[in-house]
């Protein structure tokens, strides 16, 4: 993925196609022949995603707005890359679930963000950054992007990159969070 970080941006070689032996979505045409492997359980995926989609001029547009509003994280180029690149992928290829909100503290209501947007949660163990990916009227499809991942609870860890639908209540704009510290991310 080393390669791709200089060079990351969509082309119509890009294409979204499922690989049975690794039971895995992925997205190949990138540079020198790279492929980027999608985190999403394959029990997540909408049917579409089981066959080769083309890369679309609204994966791109997605692509551009995470990229856009992403820029200024402390991520590496390649750890930007994979996080913009899963936003893409869940955007387009992720079931609907249902709210996990019982993992979160409650942080006021009122608020409604957009997609591509920064979030804060917290919880009684952490606190974390999350991008937006699919907002709905009352709760939306965040993705975690600490390196070190985001306890749920004392068992249960969030990985990079994976994401988990969370009602607005729940969510706070991260530029009004002043009490938090900054995210530790090493690439």
């Amino acid at each position: 993925m080393e390669e791709i970080a200089k060079m990351l941006k969509p082309t119509n070689h890009w294409k979204w196609c499922f690989d049975k032996k690794e039971n895995a979505l992925f997205l190949s045409g990138l540079a020198d022949g790279m492929a980027y492997q999608s985190n999403i359980p394959t029990k997540l995926l909408v049917d579409c995603a089981l066959c080769t989609n083309e890369f679309t001029v609204d994966d791109a547009a997605n692509f551009n707005s995470f990229k856009e509003s992403t820029n200024g994280l402390p991520l590496s180029q390649v750890r930007q890359d994979e996080l913009i690149l899963a936003c893409v992928a869940i955007r387009r290829f992720h079931k609907p679930v249902q709210p996990k909100s019982w993992f979160f503290d409650f942080q006021g209501g009122g608020y409604a963000p957009e997609e591509g947007e920064l979030v804060y949660l917290k919880n009684s163990l952490n606190q974390g950054l999350f991008v937006v990916v699919e907002s709905g009227e009352n709760a939306s499809v965040c993705i975690s992007v600490d390196l070190e991942g985001f306890f749920l609870n004392g068992s249960k860890l969030l990985p990079f990159c994976h994401p988990i639908k969370v009602m607005h209540d729940r969510l706070a704009r991260a530029e009004l969070v002043d009490s938090f510290a900054p995210v530790a991310l090493v690439g």
